[in-house]
C-alpha cells in the first residue's frame, strides 16, 4: 500500500504524540519513567504544530508515525544555522517499521527544505542507538558533522548529520 505525507490534523495529535513517546521509550533511547518532562514534550504534537510543520507518514487511514520540519528561524530548531532547516523527533510505530514510512517522511522534510529560498542545508539530531535511521540519513545523502554533535542534557550525547541542497 501507499504511504501518504501529510499535514498533521488535530485528531492525530493523540496517537503521533503516542507513536513518538513510544518509539523513543521502547526503543531504549531514552532511560526515563512515564513521569519525565520529556516525554511531555514527545507527547505534545500540538505545541509542536504551532510552532513549526508537523508531518504524518498515514496508511489507510492510520498514521503509522511523523516528524517536525523546522524552517530557518524556528523556536524548535535546535542546531541549525540561519540558512538551515532542522527535523526533529522523527517517529515510527515500532508495528509499521520497514515499509518506508520513516524513509518517506524524511524525503518530505528535504524536499519542504530544498522549497524555501535560500536554505542551504538540512540538519537533524539522533541519538547513537537509532541504526535504523541512521542508513535511512545515509541512504538520502547526508553526512555526519560530529563537530555539531552536542548534548541536550548531561549524559545525552546527540549526533548530528547535515545534508547539503
Amino acid at each position: 500500500m501507499d504511504i501518504t505525507i501529510r499535514p498533521v490534523r488535530p485528531a492525530d495529535y493523540a496517537d503521533l504524540g503516542e507513536i513518538t513517546a513510544r518509539a523513543y521509550l521502547a526503543d531504549g533511547h531514552l532511560d526515563f519513567n512515564e513521569d519525565d518532562e520529556y516525554l511531555h514534550v514527545l507527547r505534545d504534537v500540538a505545541g509542536r504544530a504551532a510552532q513549526a510543520e508537523v508531518l504524518v507518514a498515514e496508511q489507510d487511514g492510520r498514521v503509522l508515525g511523523g516528524v517536525t520540519f523546522a524552517a530557518p528561524g524556528s523556536p524548535l530548531a535546535d542546531i541549525a544555522g540561519p540558512d538551515e532547516a532542522e527535523f526533529r523527533m522523527l517517529a515510527v510505530a515500532h508495528e509499521a517499521r520497514g515499509q518506508g514510512a520513516g524513509e518517506a517522511l524524511v524525503r518530505a522534510c528535504v524536499e519542504r527544505a530544498r522549497a524555501i529560498e535560500g536554505v542551504t542545508g538540512l540538519v537533524l539530531s539522533t541519538q547513537h542507538s537509532m541504526a535504523g535511521a541512521h542508513r535511512i540519513y545515509a541512504r538520502l545523502g547526508f553526512v555526519r558533522t560530529p563537530e555539531r554533535d552536542w548534548a541536550p542534557i548531561e549524559g545525552l550525547r546527540l549526533l548530528t548529520y547535515e545534508l547539503k541542497l
